[in-house]
């Protein structure tokens, strides 16, 4: 859902007036100052990562001279970044604001030292994941030149489904959420992405028995994803971290023994009992 979802769509006044609005984009003028930068601000998402002015416009439902003037000041701040083909981009600013959530702030803080360990002992892309409704953002990314070619990045937003970290995040969070994500259609990636609700709810299981996620090329050709969860204090499942590897270049679980060692160090120093435990015996 977007900003501009939560006016009645109207292109007239009579329209306005009518008991069945009609529908099409909101009215401009009915949108505040900060609806409408949060509006083109949600045109971008992991299938929009570049758009132009046009179709930034069209997207927010924002006349084109708003449009340019708005993004005009939000490239000025920071928030929007422009490529050499006149394409716009979420810029550092948002990612820096961002990053200092207060959950996220700690959680990047325990892990960034276990996480740059895990990274130079492997040699693989790694990154460490929260939810965020029904995706899964990458809130560290470590990426490595013998990495597998994937589209991993810092801030970067996922479907909880389709990766190895948001398998683990959608494994361990409570029925209803796994319902709503479930009910929905499953995107398709690549022909290997799970798209079948039931075969979903399958994997999930398979993932809380065994406490590790593994997704073959499920959004990438030629990529593995290998996950595990992070848990704070109570044992609630808080993040997840995954590396990512070629495929065929070493078996997935021979990454499983670092991987959790990492995970566990976060965990500790997120507060889990558990996981002090583990480190103590």
């Amino acid at each position: 859902m977007t900003i501009t979802d939560t006016f009645p769509a109207a292109d007239t006044i009579p329209a306005l007036l009518a008991s069945e609005p009609a529908p099409g984009p909101r009215p401009e003028a009915r949108l505040t100052a900060a609806q409408r930068v949060l509006a083109i601000l949600e045109t971008f998402d992991h299938d929009h990562i570049l758009l132009t002015l046009s179709e930034i416009s069209r997207r927010s439902g924002l006349s084109l001279s708003t449009t340019h003037r708005l993004v005009g000041e939000l490239r000025a701040w920071g928030a929007l970044e422009r490529s050499d083909d006149g394409r716009y981009a979420i810029g550092m600013r948002v990612l820096e604001l961002g990053s200092l959530e207060p959950q996220g702030l700690r959680l990047r803080a325990v892990a960034l030292p276990y996480l740059s360990d895990l990274h130079g002992a492997i040699a693989a892309d790694v990154n460490l994941s929260v939810r965020d409704g029904d995706d899964v953002v990458y809130v560290e990314s470590l990426r490595s030149r013998r990495g597998a070619p994937v589209l991993t990045r810092l801030g970067g937003r996922w479907p909880l489904h389709a990766t190895g970290t948001g398998q683990v995040l959608l494994a361990h969070a409570a029925p209803e959420v796994q319902d709503r994500v479930l009910s929905r259609p499953l995107k398709r990636f690549t022909p290997k992405t799970v798209t079948d609700p039931d075969e979903m709810r399958r994997t999930l299981a398979d993932v809380r028995t065994r406490g590790y996620a593994v997704v073959d090329e499920s959004i990438t050709a030629g990529a593995i994803a290998i996950a595990v969860p992070v848990r704070a204090a109570g044992e609630r499942v808080v993040a997840a971290v995954g590396v990512t590897i070629k495929r065929g270049s070493c078996p997935p679980q021979s990454v499983l023994p670092a991987l959790s060692m990492t995970a566990r160090a976060i965990s500790r120093g997120m507060g889990s009992a558990a996981a002090k435990e583990r480190m103590r015996a």
